[in-house]
């Protein structure tokens, strides 16, 4: 498998922009990858963005934020649109991720994938990739009912701690969440395990990559 080095990486600094429709959708979908990216050399920023969530949720994903980032510089950007009504909404999300392109320099940026079924990941995926053109863009898969889980094509391998650690700050984080028929350890390490499988590791993250340019 050939293995990619993230731009940005090195001593000067890593910097992260996660966007999800919802207040948990980013820790769900790269929670490991974060608690990994934390492991990088040099200063690691990152600034979340996300769509909808009345105050208590704005409240978790703050604090989700700093579980997942520990010592990292993290602001959260949040619109506070309706949940589940995103396509409604096209303009104000269009103008929000506009707004936080201009503010917020990016080296990666993680965002729902593109084969999400769910309106409101399927909208952000779709325009995240016209918003940022010329960045990379790794789209992260949700376990939900639409059963739209694809083949992904990029993958973050993940120890058998740092993926167990991942659902431990979840439930830590999302405390609202975890009384839902599918918020469980195995609906997570689940997945995980399966693509672990397809990367030869214990466990892993996966993503689909819209467009990529290669160099050297």
């Amino acid at each position: 498998m050939l293995p990619l080095t993230l731009p940005g990486a090195g001593v000067e600094g890593l910097r992260i922009l996660a966007i999800g429709a919802h207040p948990d959708d980013i820790e769900i979908g790269c929670g490991g990858t974060l608690l990994r990216l934390v492991e990088h050399p040099g200063p690691v920023t990152a600034t979340f963005v996300i769509l909808t969530g009345d105050v208590r949720r704005a409240e978790e994903a703050q604090r989700a934020a700093e579980l997942f980032l520990p010592g990292c510089e993290v602001s959260v950007r949040i619109a506070g649109l309706p949940d589940g009504r995103l396509p409604a909404h096209w303009d104000e999300v269009k103008n929000f991720l506009e707004d936080a392109a201009t503010r917020v320099g990016a080296d990666l940026i993680l965002a729902p994938s593109r084969h999400d079924a769910h309106q409101d990941h399927r909208l952000l995926a779709e325009l995240v990739t016209t918003v940022w053109r010329d960045h990379l863009v790794l789209g992260y898969e949700l376990p939900k009912w639409d059963g739209d889980l694809g083949r992904p094509s990029v993958y973050v391998p993940l120890t058998v701690d740092t993926a167990k650690e991942k659902v431990r700050r979840l439930t830590l984080a999302f405390s609202s969440q975890v009384a839902r028929d599918w918020w469980d350890e195995e609906t997570f390490l689940g997945l995980a395990r399966l693509r672990g499988i397809e990367c030869r590791a214990s466990y892993a993250e996966a993503f689909t990559v819209h467009k990529a340019t290669l160099t050297w």
